[in-house]
């Protein structure tokens, strides 16, 4: 079966590429109907990754977070037509100790080999979850990052202490939404504080307790917990002030990538005790939960429904390379392709 292959070669050019999928493989045969633009991507797109990784990495298919259509199945549990979100992680080995998504020897979809810009994907049954029918397409392309808040609520919920009555979230961009909705569901009776740096964004987070701008913090605030989601150069402001504000023996949960080396004031780490643990990408378990809890708490899917900014038709190259300029332009939200190969 003959596939068509969108690969990047160099920051801003796509190139067409040929391969054959071999259908007695074993594997699903998906088609993909709605791919959503992650940073990472826009980072090869743009070029703004280190020289030496674009040499190693490119040409690529970009992006890892996207639903699809069943096309060709031999299993059991997928049958033509269903509706699936597909996992980018992909392990070549299992662990008993260490979840599939850090496992070193891991692949990761978009990072190192062919992401889901093809005409179809050649995928394992286990990289798949099944998505309801009436499940919002636009929403559940982002479903990846998604799960990675998920997977990390989950984790911290194993190893933070009992007492929650205040979490703070540290961030207001759509990593600190997603965070903040999921943390609304897994902690009902929690108190939910919200801190960024734009009021019109701050407003955006209906659903928590409070929100307060990080220049203007009461002094006897106090949290018990804290998910850090600033990345870039905002993180080492952000994890200070989270330090000074959570109270002894708190759990800090980092979310946010920086492409630099943080300082941490250790001292203060010490003094009270404080866990710090990162979490990244998630695994299908992840995935599952996910789409578990979309069917579970259905105004899950109408709070994500607002990060849907840009939708765009894409049928050629120069539509990808629109979408992925329309992205450069969004203040909040995601960018989707509705992927009409």
């Amino acid at each position: 079966m003959l596939n068509t292959i969108y690969r990047l070669t160099q920051p801003r050019k796509f190139e067409i590429a040929f391969s054959d999928i071999d259908i007695f493989s074993g594997d699903i045969i998906v088609r993909p109907t709605y791919l959503s633009i992650c940073n990472a991507d826009q980072r090869y797109y743009q070029g703004t990754r280190d020289a030496k990784v674009l040499a190693q990495k490119l040409p690529m298919a970009l992006i890892h977070e996207g639903v699809g259509e069943v096309v060709f199945s031999r299993d059991d549990n997928f049958k033509p037509g269903d509706k699936v979100v597909m996992v980018p992680n992909t392990p070549t080995e299992t662990d008993e100790i260490i979840a599939e998504n850090y496992l070193r020897s891991s692949k990761f979809r978009a990072s190192g080999f062919d992401g889901f810009m093809q005409e179809y994907i050649s995928i394992p049954a286990d990289r798949l979850v099944k998505l309801p029918d009436d499940i919002n397409p636009e929403v559940a392309s982002f479903t990846e990052i998604v799960s990675v808040s998920v997977h990390a609520i989950t984790r911290f919920d194993k190893i933070a202490h009992s007492r929650r009555n205040v979490i703070g979230v540290w961030g207001d961009g759509n990593l600190s939404y997603m965070t903040c909705i999921f943390l609304r569901k897994f902690f009902p009776d929690a108190k939910i504080y919200v801190f960024g740096i734009v009021p019109k964004k701050l407003s955006d987070f209906t659903f928590v307790d409070e929100t307060f701008l990080t220049t203007e913090i009461p002094e006897d605030l106090k949290i018990d917990h804290a998910f850090e989601c600033v990345g870039g150069n905002g993180s080492q402001v952000a994890i200070s002030q989270i330090i000074d504000y959570i109270n002894p023996e708190g759990t800090i949960s980092i979310l946010g990538v920086s492409e630099y080396p943080v300082p941490v004031n250790t001292r203060m780490m010490l003094e009270k005790g404080l866990r710090m643990f990162g979490s990244s990408r998630s695994g299908r378990e992840d995935f599952q939960k996910t789409v578990d809890m979309y069917e579970q708490y259905p105004d899950i899917v109408e709070y994500l429904s607002h990060m849907v900014g840009v939708v765009k038709p894409v049928r050629t190259i120069k539509d990808m390379m629109e979408a992925f300029d329309l992205d450069t332009k969004k203040a909040f939200g995601k960018t989707i392709m509705k992927w009409e190969k």
